[in-house]
Order: C-alpha cells, then structure tokens, then sequence
C-alpha cells in the first residue's frame, strides 16, 4: 500500500494544479446537486419489525384521520377566569373556526366536543385544542404553521396564553450556530502553536472545509432521494470536521520532518503520504468499519446516519491523500522548519516515567476510568420530544403549559390499537378494554376510544401518569403488551400499543438489543485488522481493553452531567433527563474509530522504532518521542471540535459531543499516553511478536512503510539510467516441496528476447510467472518493466501480458477467433460491444504473421478465417493466437510459455519466425520458456538464454 501512496503522493504533488480544479469541480457538481436534488432533512424514526411501527402503518389504512400529522393549542384563561366562561368558550371557538381555515388542516377537536373527556384541566384553567392535518409533517409548509399560530392572536390579545405543540411543532433537528466555529478557531491555534507556521496551520484547516463541504452538498442532494435525519449531516460535520484536521496533520507533520532531513519537497511529499497516508487509511478505515456497523441494529434512520457520517471519513480520507500534497506542492520549501527547538524533551521525560512503573501507571488508569464509568449505570434512553426544544419557543411552551395543568402524561399519550374485525361486538369488545385499561395503575386516563368507520379496528387512547421519558411509562406499555394473550383469548382480538411513546421506547429496546452484536462484530474486524498490521496480539488487545475503559468513562461523565445535573452549569444545561437512545451506539462507533486513529499512529511509529533498532524499551521511548505531540495537538483539535459543540449546541447533539469530548481525552491522554507504554514495556519483546501458525495465515499489509523504504534503498539499482525490461538478482522461489527455481540473475533491455530453457520440474513456468507478477518470490532482488517487485506487483501485471497459459488465462475452445479478439478488446476498453473494423486488423495479423513465417520456410500458407473455432486450431495457430491476444493490451512484456511443446521441429521455427514478424516494430520484450536450448534461436546481444539452475533443487528432492 505504501508504494501506491508514494506514486499517488508524488503524482499529486506534480500536478497540484489539475488536483486542486478536480476538487473544485467536484465540489460545484455536488453544490449543484444539492441545490437542485435537495429536499430537506426529514426526522423520520420508522422501525421496521417493531409493534408500534406495525401498528402505526395498519393505522395509516384502517384510520387514515390519524395517518397526518397532528398539533393542539393550549389555552390558559388569565387569573379570575376559567374555560368555562361564556367569554373564553367565545374566544376559542372562534380560534377553531379559523384553524379549520388553514390549508391542510382536516379536523380540529374543541375541548367541549363530546368526542374527548380530556380537553379541559380539571382546574378548569386550560383547555386543548387538538388539529388534524391531511398531510405527513414533512408535507406542512412553515406558512401553515404560522396560519396556525396566528389564529391565536385573538385569545393572545384578551390576556390568554396560547401555545401551540404536536408533532406538526416538532423540533426540526440539530441546527449549526456560530459556536461551532470556535472549534476550528481552537484548531487553528494548536496547529499554529505546534508548527510555528502560518501556511502549515492553515493548510489542515482548508482541506478539512473542503471534505465537510464536500460532504454536505452530497448529503444535500441524497435528500432527494432517501429519508434523512437532521442530525445526520451535523454529525458528519463533526466527525468529518475532526478526522480531516487530524489526518491533514499527521501528514504534514511528517512532511516537514522529511523537509528538515534535506529531502527536497516532492520527495518529502511522496514519503510522508506513503508512511503517515498509509496510517491514514487504516486509521480512517477503522471509523468506517465502525460507522457502517451502526447498521447492525436494523434501524433505518441509524443506518443512514452511520452511512452519511461513514461518507465524511472517506471524502476526508480522499482530500488528505491527494488535495494535501497538491498543496504542499504549491507550497514547496516553504514549509521547512526551523530547527532551533528541536521537541522532544518532555515526551521523553514522560515516557521514562511511565515505563520505570508500569504496573502503576496500569493500576492508575484502570481503576481511575473504572471509577468514572460507575454512574454509567443509571443510564436512561429516550427519543426527543418537545420538551428538548429551545426555551421560549411555542412548541416548549406548549410542552411545559400541557405538564404543569393537565400533567406529564398527556404529552406522551399511548396509543392501543384493536383489530375488532373477527369480533361480533365491537362496541362491547373496545369498551371491555378500555375498562381493563383505566383500571391498570400507571394510567391518568383514557381520552378517545372508538371503532373506526367500518367496524374493524378500534383505538384507545391512554394517557399515563408520568410523561413519556419515564421508566414508569416504559413499565405501564409492557404491562399493557403483557395484557395482549389475556384479551385475545377473552375476547379473540389482536391488541398493539402504538404511538410516538411507544415508538421511542421500541426505538431504545432495539438500539439496546443491538450493543452487544455490534461491539462484537465491530470490535472483532478492527481488532483483526490491528493484528495483520501489526503482527502482535498485545497491542490489539490492549487497544481493546483501552477503548472499554474510555468509552466507560465517557458514559459515566455524560450519565453524570446530562442525567444527574453535575457541572450542568458549565454546559449550559436547562433540565436534565434521558439521553437521546442512539447515544450509546454512536458514541461506541465514533470513540471507536477515533481511538484506533492514535493506536495506529502511535503504535506504527513504535514499530518502525522496533523493526529498526530490535530493541522493544528504545522503540517505546523513541516512537513515543517521534509521535506523542502529533497526537497530542490532534486530540486537542478534535476536542475543540466535539467540545464547541456542547455549550450552545442542540440538545440532541450536545450530550453525544460531551461523550465524545471526555472520551477523545481520555483516550489520546490517559489510555495512549499513559496506559499503551505501561503494557507495552511490560510485556517487552512480547508486545511485538504472533505465535507462528497465526503469523503464517495472516496477510501481510505494509502500513509502516517497509515497501517504501526498500523502493527508495533500491530507486537507482541496477543503475541509475538503466533501460532493462527485466533486472534479477538472486532471486529465488520455494514452496511446499522445497525450491522452485534457485539464484536466477538476468538482464534484458527494453526490446530484447529472454529464452528460459530447463527440463520439466525445473521452475520455467513459475520464474515466468515471477516476472509477470503473478508470482510470488522468496528472496532476491527484481526489477520489471522499471517496477520493483513484490511491492508494485499491481504495475508490473498491468505492465506484462501473458498469452495463452494453462490453468492461467485458457482459450475457450467452442468460441471462434472473431469471439476472442472481441472478448479481449472488450475487456481493455470497458465496453459490452466491439465493431466489426476493431477485429479485422487483429485477425490480420494474426494471418500475416502466420503466412511471413510459411513464406519464409518456402511454405504455403491459406489465411485463417475469423469463424474458425480454436479446438481446431493447430498447435501453432493457437500458440500464436494467444500472443496475438496478449499484444491487444499494448504491453512492454509478452510472456509465451513452452514454446517447443508445438513437437515438431518444422513448427517451433514457424512460431520464432512469426514471432520475429509480430515484434519487429514494437519496443516489446518477449519472454519465452523451452525444456531444451536446442529449440530455441541462437543467443545474440538482443537474445539472450538462461538456463534454470536444477542442482538444488534435485538435491532437495533427494533429501
């Protein structure tokens, strides 16, 4: 991987201009989109397979007046009067009368109807209105909201309060304000502070708006075609916000190190994207894998959020690997550092503390985040109402006027739902449960209860005694759902509890449910990743355990704050209570991902420190030293970022900011700094290593740059201005019998032939194999079409063709030569379709060549036609088939294998002949394999012979 970053790092860096306009451009189309795709955020919390989600739908059909969206207005008479008024029964019908005025609205119930029993308060000071709209809330307009709200106005100005809530009033999501900007001011004062440059601090900044704009305008546009939640694209802005800053300076950071070395800029650009870009990936793949897994809990709205936020890792995973050095190259030396501070001092001196005590500094981490995590047990769940909405706003005020006259439960009324169609007595059937449930405890009472229209389902309306976040009401809808057998057999009906209560707390019991798998499942595939590139089973546990006390603690501190009032001053916290239900598996997949972050760049440094000195106390100190203020400045940015989300931010964000807030800190501060060289130092040489059957079964991912390093130690091998096609040295191959082929040294310019001659078994196919990437090797040195190998293994296959190998690339013996050659071209130019003028050139020469080598042995020659099927080809036609094939793809190599396996001497001539013919106006090298020399053209300075060394291999065998 490393090597890939390195070409594209470099690339970037020499076309910083063409970088910079395609972001731009993709930054316009995605703006465009939204503005033209873009249709809003909708908080939709649909939960498939839950009772209250099947109940709402079969509502949705069976009473369609409770398919829209409703609202009510509360009405308080002003001291001295009461609703009972003939002056107040005036004023609100004739509010009612102008409610029914409003476009969209298809009912509206007065408090004195016969149709409600809970319109008045039985103070008799506050009467509701309830409004049914004919539309979904997503379908009401901001100007029917305020027709609505305006038909107050007259109880308004005769001293009544009016206040309007519902669902129509919902509070619309999280919303971004001018507090949020403090965040990247902060960010911009650490970068600063830490590279003492203005044009280093600022570059992190740029590409971190460029990634969040980026993705914004996309989730913009998605809105057009998929329910998203309001909090979905402010979540995506603080990660995406966060992780952008960070990856940009984990690369710039390395960047400059380069500089301060004496590389020149494009050099120091290309490594440091290799080396921190390749830490980037696999950091930003853990955010992802741990984002994507919010889907786990089978929650569309989660799911989509996980999704949205998944798609800000990767636009700023893109952004950092190619619009970063595009700008580093704009900027050039410029970004050279000044050396007259080196840092380092104090890391060192922390790290030596740390690792002088380990089973201290372990003890303190554990059983201080231990400690903080206890509160965590009160943790409470809920979905938003209104009574999160901002202080002052009507759908509040609604909220709290309904609590303190009427009490908690009628903002959080539950809804039970009777299928009375296989019933005789629906009437009796409705007014038997209804009976059962005003007598349950926990129920203030029932405010409709009705079949509907035609007769088939009935719905009562429960209004609890608590208010829809408390456990009590939680009890009261298990209690009535345990209830269900009772009446089915009593009465042999289906009953459902539904509503917006219900529906939050099946929303909390999913998202519950779903903790467990999704730790596991999320968990186990970062930790694998963590043991393939590491090769170590210390360090993957120990991030593991790491990020159960962080997250630990981070529910304690939120469970303590926003649920039992500590500080809550100090975050600007009105009330107290549940917290949002998918805090909890956000904050694991967020703090998560984030962790692993510092894993990978702390513990990829210590290992390079390993590999390179092979001493695991002097990797601990000098990999801290080399990363732990680059981690540092990076987790003080993120905090900024999460952080200036809670003072005045949404109070469904805030909570999850805060969480993420002290468990960011906890981690890069307590856990990476303090815990992960503490174990590491007391498990030394250990912390690095894998029993040997898991090492063997685990691929190889070069993360800390190995294939780099050997790129650049071997950059001018064989020669600085060497123009060979193939360069090997001591190359060698194994497998499970013992060596394939043994030693091979060879050089080939660009244009010459390679003839690979030995008996059968001595490794002629596998060596071409080898030079084709297709191979493996064991030890040795190789050089391919100027691309070094194994490291750039995905160039030189693009580089080599292979014509026809058996078991590798076989001709299809019932298609015809027109069907190859269309196959072939098809697949190089990505189309479902080849024209006839396409093939006739390739088919020609494929007979010109054939009919030159008859021309030149004295032989006739009757030219191939493109019908003809290849299983009756001969031997000869269908070698040179194959060549033919592998030259469509325009490559600097052609491999043919087993060239005198035509048999008859005549035919081996022919196919060298017409081999000759094919190459002789292409820069092409041919590599062919023979079992004896005497079938092959005499060597001249443009061909050359090897013959496979057996001797080892024979002996190997023997033994």
């Amino acid at each position: 991987m490393s090597t890939s970053l390195y070409a594209l790092g470099r690339w970037a860096f020499r076309h910083h201009r063409r970088v910079l306009a395609g972001w731009v451009a993709i930054l316009v189309l995605a703006g465009t989109a939204a503005l033209g795709l873009g249709s809003g955020t909708q908080n939709s919390f649909d939960i498939p397979g839950t009772e209250s989600q099947d109940a709402i739908d079969s509502l949705g059909r069976t009473f369609p007046e409770l398919s829209g969206a409703g609202a009510y207005v509360v009405v308080v008479a002003p001291k001295g009067r009461t609703v009972d008024d003939e002056r107040t029964k005036q004023l609100i019908g004739d509010a009612i009368a102008g409610m029914k005025k409003v476009e969209g609205v298809s009912e509206v119930v007065s408090p004195y109807s016969d149709q409600t029993s809970i319109g008045i308060s039985k103070d008799r000071t506050a009467a509701q209105v309830q409004v049914q709209f004919d539309r979904e809330l997503t379908a009401v307009t901001d100007d029917e909201r305020q027709d609505l709200v305006d038909t107050g106005k007259a109880l308004r100005d005769a001293g009544y309060t009016a206040s309007f809530g519902g669902d129509v009033f919902a509070n619309t999501g999280p919303q971004l304000s001018i507090i949020e900007v403090i965040g990247v001011v902060i960010a911009f004062i650490v970068l600063y502070l830490m590279f003492r440059s203005l044009r280093a601090a600022v570059i992190p900044i740029v590409t971190a708006l460029l990634g969040v704009l980026v993705t914004s305008a996309l989730t913009i546009a998605a809105t057009g075609f998929m329910t998203i939640s309001a909090t979905a694209p402010l979540l995506a802005l603080m990660i995406g916000l966060a992780v952008g800053i960070d990856y940009a300076l984990f690369i710039v950071s390395r960047h400059r190190e380069q500089l301060a070395e004496g590389l020149d800029p494009e050099e120091a650009a290309a490594r440091s994207v290799a080396t921190a870009g390749s830490a980037v990936v696999f950091a930003g793949l853990t955010v992802i894998i741990a984002l994507l897994g919010l889907a786990i809990a089978r929650i569309p709205f989660l799911t989509v959020m996980g999704v949205i936020a998944a798609l800000s890792v990767v636009v700023a995973v893109a952004v950092a690997l190619t619009v970063l050095p595009a700008l580093l190259g704009r900027a050039g030396e410029k970004l050279t550092p000044s050396t007259e501070h080196p840092p380092g001092g104090f890391s060192r001196r922390w790290v030596a503390i740390t690792t002088r005590f380990p089973l201290i500094a372990i003890s303190i981490v554990v059983v201080g985040l231990g400690v903080m995590a206890i509160p965590s047990h009160a943790l409470q769940l809920a979905l938003p109402d209104n009574g999160t909405a901002p202080t002052g706003s009507t759908q509040r005020q609604a909220y709290d006027l309904v609590d303190r006259h009427f009490g908690p439960g009628y903002n959080g009324p539950l809804l039970v739902s009777v299928e009375i169609i296989s019933t005789t007595d629906p009437l009796g059937v409705v007014d038997d449960i209804e009976a059962d449930l005003r007598r349950m405890p926990g129920v203030e009472a029932i405010g409709l209860a009705t079949p509907n229209r035609t007769a088939d389902t009935g719905i009562i309306q429960v209004i609890p005694t608590t208010g829809a976040t408390d456990q009590r009401t939680t009890d009261l809808v298990r209690e009535i759902r345990d209830r269900e057998p009772e009446w089915k057999k009593e009465h042999g009906v289906d009953v459902s509890v539904t509503g917006l209560t219900a529906g939050g707390i099946d929303v909390s019991e999913r998202l519950q449910a779903a903790l467990l798998p999704f730790g596991l499942v999320v968990v186990g595939l970062s930790v694998l990743l963590l043991l393939i590139v590491f090769r170590s089973l210390v360090v993957p546990l120990k991030a593991t355990l790491g990020f159960i006390l962080s997250t630990g603690a981070s529910f304690g501190a939120v469970v303590a704050v926003f649920q039992w009032g500590w500080l809550a001053s100090a975050v600007h916290l009105e009330q107290t209570g549940p917290l949002i239900s998918f805090l909890p598996i956000i904050l694991m997949a967020v703090l998560f991902g984030l962790s692993m972050d510092y894993e990978v760049f702390l513990m990829s440094r210590m290992k390079e420190e390993y590999v390179r000195t092979d001493d695991p106390h002097r990797a601990i100190a000098d990999g801290f030293v080399g990363s732990s203020r680059v981690v540092t400045a990076a987790a003080v940015i993120m905090l900024a970022v999460f952080a200036a989300f809670v003072p005045e931010g949404d109070p469904s964000i805030r909570p999850v900011a805060f969480a993420l807030a002290i468990g960011v800190f906890v981690d890069a501060f307590l856990i990476r700094m303090l815990f992960a060289p503490a174990v590491l130092e007391l498990f030394g040489r250990r912390s690095w290593t894998l029993p040997a059957w898991l090492d063997a079964r685990l691929p190889h991912v070069d993360v800390e740059g190995e294939g780099l390093h050997r790129r650049v130690q071997l950059q001018a091998w064989p020669r600085p201005d060497s123009s060979a096609a193939i360069t090997a040295a001591g190359v060698t191959a194994s497998g499970p019998e013992g060596t394939i082929f043994n030693d091979v040294w060879v050089e080939v310019d660009t244009g010459d032939w390679l003839v690979v001659h030995g008996p059968s078994g001595s490794g002629k196919t596998a060596l071409l194999l080898t030079l084709a990437g297709r191979m493996a090797f064991d030890s040795g040195r190789l050089r391919v079409a100027g691309h070094l190998l194994p490291q750039e293994s995905a160039a030189v296959r693009h580089a080599v063709a292979l014509a026809e190998l058996p078991g590798v690339n076989d001709l299809e013996d019932n298609l015809t030569i027109d069907q190859h050659i269309a196959e072939r071209l098809s697949i190089r130019s990505f189309g479902l379709w080849v024209s006839r003028n396409r093939i006739i050139p390739v088919l020609a020469e494929l007979n010109h060549a054939l009919q030159r080598a008859h021309e030149e042995a004295g032989l006739t020659y009757d030219p191939l036609p493109g019908t003809t099927i290849v299983s009756i080809l001969t031997r000869l036609e269908r070698k040179l088939l194959g060549v033919v094939l592998a030259l469509t793809e325009d490559p600097q190599i052609v491999v043919v294998d087993d060239v005198d396996d035509l048999r008859a001497a005549e035919d081996i001539e022919l196919l060298w002949a017409a081999l000759a013919w094919l190459l002789e106006d292409r820069r092409v090298t041919l590599v062919a394999s023979v079992q004896s020399a005497s079938s092959a053209p005499e060597p001249t300075n443009r061909l050359h012979h090897l013959e496979l060394d057996t001797t080892r291999t024979l002996r190997e065998l023997m033994l």
